[in-house]
């Protein structure tokens, strides 16, 4: 089971959007996941809810609306699934309508708090994802760049992509995680739940542990008065 401070299992759909005028209001807190038509966007979102969620196809650029998910058990929060970008085959005039929407979600939706970019770890950084990432730093919005498919690789190749992801972004000098993503086997599943929950609860405060003398000098005060 997975362990984190939400629930994601709890996600339900609410509505698909041709554009932001059809979305929920624009309150609360979003995070997005956005890639290429062919990243693996709907098989992340089920295997991070544990559920068939979001429509998986064989057949790339399925997701043609905004999608999106509540989460039940905090409030106000939900997942959205953007439509893919590139490689479907699809009318030029379609395709527009999509980067149209998309484009509008990401600059006005002001909920947006995080975006996931999913990339094939065999084919990562191509053109778009570069744009994708390079608005979200220009816009102060932090991304969790996820390499899908990861078990198409060995471990070896696995490690040196991720590293080589991380290096090329690193120079970008915004807020960007990379790791490893399958979601067959589950690597980086963990690491998802983690980065969602700082994104839509903040950071885990360490409490330091109450100094030791200072608990026996109480205890002494409370006993002798």
């Amino acid at each position: 089971m997975l362990k984190s401070r939400i629930k994601y299992n709890t996600a339900s759909f609410v509505t698909s959007a041709p554009d932001i005028t059809k979305l929920p209001a624009d309150t609360g807190i979003e995070v997005a996941f956005a890639g290429r038509s062919n990243a693996g966007k709907s098989s992340a979102l089920n295997a991070l809810t544990d559920q068939k969620l979001a429509r998986t196809s064989k057949t790339p650029g399925r997701t043609q609306l905004i999608n999106t998910f509540e989460l039940a058990d905090v409030d106000n929060m939900r997942l959205i699934d953007l439509p893919g970008y590139g490689f479907a085959k699809v009318p030029i005039e379609m395709k527009k309508k999509w980067q149209k929407s998309l484009g509008e979600y990401l600059q006005k939706r002001q909920s947006l708090k995080g975006i996931v970019v999913l990339m094939d770890i065999r084919h990562p950084l191509k053109d778009l994802d570069r744009d994708l990432i390079n608005w979200a730093i220009g816009s102060e919005i932090p991304v969790l760049a996820l390499l899908t498919k990861a078990d198409k690789l060995k471990q070896g190749a696995r490690k040196a992509q991720v590293l080589q992801v991380r290096r090329e972004l690193s120079a970008l000098d915004g807020d960007i995680t990379v790791h490893a993503f399958s979601s067959l086997k589950g690597t980086g599943l963990p690491e998802v739940a983690k980065k969602l929950d700082e994104w839509f609860l903040g950071p885990v405060i360490a409490v330091p542990p109450a100094d030791k003398a200072s608990d026996e000098s109480s205890s002494d005060t409370r006993t002798t008065s």
